[in-house]
């Protein structure tokens, strides 16, 4: 779905739109100015760390990047690096943790300031101490913003206003938490089995 709707696929039949407008009727550049993108898989580019948050917005200045790292909870870090904001980081941001990467990719995010914001997978790959902060930024991300979040973990998805099940390319159903949980489906077979899973015991 999120594929489609950016236009990285476009669809064989049927249409998608945004706004009420088909997305093929977007210039590529109006479109993707209504994304931003934060993937499991984070790719940052061999440049400083300013740099790279800038991307999301060429013309900001220090001030907005350190704002941008504050909501996003990186500005910490970032300071207590030799270099601070004028660090280079290898490619793909290889002397960074998997945590640290993820929060600069939201103060990308947070820069570009778009009005839907994509979230995939976002906070699959971080360590349990990194999580309060990742979802802290991700909760300063997303206000007033139209996120759509692919996730397999509940917490994740459970207090979304809608919930969409996608079982082989299609939509099997859709709703919130608790009306889903009311119907017999691959939702309430999902977390039944996880809830399931998380009472079993290990026997001594």
């Amino acid at each position: 779905l999120c594929n489609l709707i950016a236009r990285f696929w476009d669809v064989d039949s049927g249409t998608v739109t945004l706004g009420g407008i088909n997305v093929k009727d977007y210039s590529m550049n109006s479109l993707m100015n209504n994304f931003a993108f934060v993937f499991q898989r984070v790719y940052l580019f061999a440049d400083t760390i300013e740099n790279n948050i800038k991307f999301g917005c060429q013309n900001a200045t220090h001030e907005e990047v350190v704002a941008a790292a504050k909501k996003a909870c990186c500005h910490d870090f970032i300071s207590a690096l030799p270099e601070g904001y004028n660090t280079l980081i290898g490619e793909g941001g290889a002397s960074l943790s998997g945590g640290e990467k993820q929060r600069i990719s939201i103060a990308r995010a947070i820069m570009k300031d778009a009005p839907i914001v994509i979230l995939d997978e976002a906070t699959a790959n971080v360590d349990p101490e990194n999580e309060k902060e990742l979802m802290e930024a991700i909760e300063a991300l997303t206000k007033e913003k139209t996120i759509i979040m692919i996730a397999h973990r509940l917490k994740t998805v459970r207090h979304a206003d809608q919930i969409i099940v996608i079982d082989q390319g299609h939509i099997a159903q859709q709703g919130t938490h608790e009306s889903l949980m009311k119907q017999d489906g691959i939702y309430k077979r999902f977390v039944d089995a996880r809830e399931k899973a998380v009472s079993w015991k290990i026997a001594h």
